[in-house]
């Protein structure tokens, strides 16, 4: 299973490409999940980058089973031909491609957030408004989820 975690500063440079931490880097196994990516527009206009396995799984498993036969085309259509398959560079750094950069709405100023299974890349300021907007929200699901965790654990002693 993967479980990407943090959140990375980092800088668009003039070449359009961004550096993946290596703290990220590092959390995914290749052997396990691939040596290349895929980066594609995810929900709300954020750009993702998932390692190959796990995008082909999400993939392959959601379009069959969205919706109406019109809501699957459309679904399959566009996360096809917004996603790319993108390999990183030796030193580390991801190239951002013009259409990408426009669709999310990417400036110089980057955060880069391990999101489960793949990495969200954020303009800092948007990244910034959403923690700040969500983080009560946040706050309370997490309360939640503990106590949960503590009840149930309770249960198997």
């Amino acid at each position: 299973m993967l479980l990407l975690t943090g959140e990375y500063e980092a800088v668009m440079d003039s070449k359009s490409r961004v550096f993946v931490s290596n703290k990220l880097r590092n959390q995914i196994d290749v052997d396990e999940h691939g040596g290349s990516f895929y980066l594609t527009l995810g929900a709300n206009g954020v750009l993702c980058l998932y390692p190959e396995k796990c995008f082909q799984q999400i993939a392959l498993a959601v379009a069959p089973g969205i919706g109406a036969p019109d809501e699957s085309l459309v679904f399959e259509r566009l996360s096809f031909a917004l996603a790319g398959r993108v390999e990183l560079d030796r030193q580390g750094r991801l190239l951002i491609g013009d259409k990408f950069r426009t669709r999310a709405r990417l400036g110089e100023k980057l955060t880069l957030v391990g999101v489960r299974d793949h990495i969200e890349i954020w303009n800092s300021d948007d990244w910034q408004q959403y923690v700040s907007s969500n983080l009560p929200q946040f706050q309370t699901q997490t309360m939640q989820a503990r106590q949960f965790a503590l009840q149930k654990q309770s249960k198997e002693l």
